[in-house]
């Protein structure tokens, strides 16, 4: 999950440093919208029902959730709009912004907490990686 936030976070990066390249743009939001809409699948369906269970954080988990419906809200708009549409810069930065603050909370807050309930990482990391492996191919089709 480290790598996905990583490479996200650089994609988004990447994005606020171009200037008028329409055409790398549209790449990388399509790039970013497919990588946050496959992660948050995988996130919802696997690994917060078990970071529930073993943490019973119900508040981080709950406020994360909020967050990907806003994400995926977000990402909706973005890719009914075109890169030279009013808006769509700020349309980008502001899931930028929120993923941001989404992955510092789970890395600060969520992950020792699992660390401390004990929970099987690896191999939660090994069913993560199988279910973002299939939704890729089913969403790149």
């Amino acid at each position: 999950m480290e790598q996905d936030h990583r490479e996200v976070e650089e994609w988004f990066d990447e994005y606020n440093e171009l200037k008028e390249d329409d055409d790398r743009k549209r790449a990388l939001v399509e790039k970013i919208c497919l990588a946050l809409k496959v992660h948050a699948q995988i996130e919802e369906e696997i690994f917060y029902p078990q970071a529930r269970e073993a943490t019973k954080d119900n508040d981080l988990i709950d406020e994360a959730a909020v967050e990907h419906a806003t994400v995926k809200h977000l990402i909706g708009e973005i890719e009914g709009m075109e890169v030279d549409e009013e808006l769509y810069d700020a349309k980008i930065r502001v899931p930028g912004e929120m993923v941001k603050h989404h992955i510092k909370e789970e890395e600060k807050e969520l992950f020792p907490e699992l660390v401390s309930a004990k929970m099987v990482l690896d191999a939660v990391g090994k069913e993560l990686a199988k279910r973002k492996d299939e939704l890729m191919a089913e969403m790149q089709a």
